[in-house]
């Protein structure tokens, strides 16, 4: 069964391609992307596509590699020694599972999603090297190695904010999601919102598009912020003949907080709006 997108989820060919390709290689999918282009939303639609159970380890900056295969509670052990448990005969007990555990130990293959790996130290991608190539294991305290069931499909996301090991890269199957071009887009949006105005879309793509291509925007907007900006827009009922018949000289669009945000870029497209203003004067 190949992946090729869901009635939710629109993927290209390319997409397609590379999670298809990763699962043929039984080797990680590492998938790059600007924030907002679907890059954590692709592990859970590659899972209902394929029928397969999604575990999801959401990495943060505090986050260890040791994490996602177990952690000993040595305080709890120590607190129930103390109390006379006989709990504390048994070291399993105060074992807690990770998520690369919970996959490993999965009488299913399931769909394994490592997010925004990047957000971890720099080390954190090489301390896990063995464990993804090998699918296995050890566990210090009790003395068993950990193998996997059925190898996970395992998906890995970036948004680029730390450039990963060399080590780390060649193990994985690399694919970057370019931003969607515009007949992407109005399929992403279809998905989304079947109903909506065709010239409502038309006219809210003309202004996203005109504005991702301002120079010296701090961030550009994403597909998952157009989805709001028109959400918006039909729900404050705002016409599309505002958007097309809309003054250059007033470059801040209707609802701008769901495309815009931060002051910069707002600042930015007020200076352009002043000067066009200039310019029209002379």
């Amino acid at each position: 069964m190949k992946f090729t997108g869901t009635d939710s989820y629109v993927s290209t060919d390319d997409l397609s391609m590379a999670v298809n390709a990763a699962v043929v290689l039984q080797r990680p999918l590492l998938i790059k992307g600007e924030p907002g282009t679907g890059k954590t939303l692709l592990a859970e639609q590659v899972a209902a596509s394929l029928g397969k159970p999604l575990i999801q380890w959401h990495i943060k900056s505090t986050t260890k590699a040791q994490q996602g295969l177990y952690e000993y509670d040595a305080v709890s052990r120590l607190r129930d020694s103390q109390l006379g448990n006989e709990k504390v005969n048994d070291i399993s007990n105060y074992i807690r599972r990770g998520k690369l555990w919970e996959a490993f130990a999965a009488d299913e293959q399931v769909v394994l999603l490592i997010d925004e790996i990047d957000k971890a130290d720099i080390e954190f991608p090489n301390d896990l090297l063995v464990e993804l190539d090998r699918m296995e294991f050890f566990v210090y305290e009790t003395g068993e190695t950990v193998k996997a069931k059925k190898r996970p499909i395992i998906i890995i996301t970036s948004n680029n904010e730390k450039e990963l090991p060399d080590a780390f890269l060649r193990r994985c199957f690399f694919h970057f999601i370019t931003f969607p071009d515009r007949d992407t887009m109005q399929k992403i949006v279809a998905v989304h919102y079947p109903e909506v105005s065709k010239k409502l879309v038309a006219e809210a793509m003309d202004v996203f598009f005109e504005i991702r291509q301002i120079p010296g925007l701090k961030k550009k907007p994403s597909t998952s912020e157009l989805i709001d900006w028109l959400k918006l827009l039909m729900a404050d009922e705002i016409p599309e003949e505002i958007l097309k018949n809309r003054d250059a000289s007033k470059a801040i669009p209707p609802l701008y907080g769901a495309l815009l945000k931060n002051e910069q870029d707002v600042h930015l497209l007020e200076r352009l709006a002043f000067m066009h203003r200039r310019e029209s004067r002379g």
